[in-house]
């Protein structure tokens, strides 16, 4: 067995255009209003500083261990642990849980596309000023006869998934590089724009208390464990999407620097959405929530009643749309990487197949919110069984996987070489973190959300 000194599918330009890309996948829905609620309800600012702890003790570990066999492997997530298990001496049947890693990202695009459909409608929705002095009343009729409409969800989610499926298709750099490079700045310079929108607003200050003022009476034991649960999802951890821009990672790029930045990048947009978004909220008297309800129904009634307040919900849809699309990019990447390796056929077919495929399965989500809404195997719609199969147990078990691959099975010669730590103290640090703290903090996160055990939040 001999690893490919390139992956057959090209390589980044350079490795600020990986950072640039694998930041886009980290940066999704979620980044917009699950941190900054969480963050808020969590204590401020005592929430922020053990977030920002367990991103440096678990996520940037967890970070270089995906990109750093990506990159030695330099083939889709099943193949190059399969490949690199052989390497070391092991059996192949790791390849099975590449292949677990690269479902769990084809399932999360099911459903994803369809939520990231609504973040397209609403641009156009916003457009035509229908927010405008719309009552709390109004704006939930909106979503609603967005969500119950199949024929509006199918569209908007052929939408989407259209734009994915093009984008992949022309390989790296023209295909998901340039897309990238393309979408990333925009929706910074959009989201600064809303920034200083919101510093308008009169309620600046109670955005940035609600933010960051350390209140550690509201730091409970539960507010840890989101904060550990937060900083192994916010960075698209186990989707095999790092994994899978890893292997176009260039060799002499460091993946130690890499890593860091992404965090860094990833926790940063966080952090701003939440300035941008708070002070719009409190201007208008309203609580924020947690969930699509955020974005989708208190955010318009905000804008609806703030001056230029239509013009600027069409920039944040914007800047929500092509922080979905990034996300999407990301996790459709691998399963066409893997279809080409296997069946050796073109990249446009592989994501033709592969785009049908989800775009079939994404009606099970369209579904789940009007004509299948009754349908509720344990207790749960279509749409809310998918989302914790995959977050809530494929991701954490791939990212133990992942943990322990890393750590116990490729030798510590390899390691060394792919992440170029000179430093002894650093690599024997981030050797112990990947063998014993990452794996436990990651069994924590699994039996929490599967209701094995619940920490007392008082």
């Amino acid at each position: 067995m001999t690893n490919p000194k390139k992956s057959i599918h090209g390589e980044w330009s350079s490795h600020w255009a990986f950072i640039l890309a694998a930041t886009g996948a980290a940066v999704g829905l979620g980044n917009v209003w699950k941190f900054p609620y969480i963050a808020g309800e969590n204590g401020g600012g005592a929430f922020v500083l053990v977030y920002l702890l367990c991103v440096i003790i678990i996520g940037i570990p967890l970070l270089m261990a995906e990109i750093l066999i990506g990159r030695r492997g330099r083939q889709n997530p099943a193949y190059s642990l399969r490949d690199l298990a052989l390497e070391s001496g092991h059996k192949p049947f790791w390849q099975w849980f590449g292949l677990g890693i690269i479902l769990a990202g084809f399932l999360i695009l099911t459903y994803y596309s369809v939520i990231a459909g609504w973040s397209a409608a609403y641009v156009f929705i916003a457009a035509t000023g229908t927010f405008h002095g719309a009552s709390a009343t109004r704006i939930t009729q909106i979503f609603s006869q967005l969500v119950t409409n199949p024929y509006k969800l199918l569209f908007w989610h052929t939408v989407i998934m259209l734009i994915t499926v093009g984008v992949i298709a022309k390989g790296i750099e023209k295909g998901i590089e340039n897309a990238v490079r393309f979408m990333f700045p925009i929706m910074i310079l959009l989201l600064l724009m809303l920034v200083i929108y919101a510093a308008t607003t009169g309620y600046f200050a109670s955005g940035l208390t609600f933010l960051f003022k350390p209140d550690f009476r509201k730091l409970t034991s539960t507010g840890v464990l989101s904060a550990l649960g937060h900083a192994f999802f916010t960075l698209s951890l186990a989707t095999g999407s790092i994994m899978m821009y890893g292997a176009y990672l260039p060799k002499k790029a460091s993946i130690t620097k890499a890593s860091i930045y992404i965090a860094i990048a990833d926790t940063s947009i966080a952090l701003i959405a939440g300035i941008a978004i708070f002070p719009i909220v409190f201007a208008n008297g309203l609580q924020p929530s947690a969930g699509p309800g955020l974005i989708f129904q208190t955010l318009p009634i905000a804008f609806g009643h703030l001056p230029y307040g239509s013009f600027f919900a069409v920039l944040f849809f914007v800047m929500l749309l092509f922080a979905a699309l990034t996300s999407a990019i990301s996790l459709l990447e691998p399963t066409v990487a893997w279809l080409i390796e296997t069946f050796h056929t073109t990249r446009a077919r592989a994501a033709i197949i592969a785009g049908i495929i989800i775009w079939i399965l994404g009606f099970l989500t369209i579904f789940s919110f009007n004509i299948l809404s009754h349908v509720k195997p344990f207790g749960m719609t279509l749409f809310d069984n998918l989302d914790y199969l995959t977050a809530n147990i494929m991701l954490p078990i791939g990212g133990l996987f992942i943990a322990f691959f890393a750590a116990w099975l490729i030798s510590k010669n390899n390691v060394r070489d792919e992440l170029q730590l000179s430093d002894r103290w650093l690599f024997k640090s981030w050797h112990f973190i990947m063998r014993y703290i990452t794996p436990i903090a990651i069994v924590v996160i699994f039996l929490n959300f599967v209701g094995i055990i619940k920490l007392n939040s008082h």
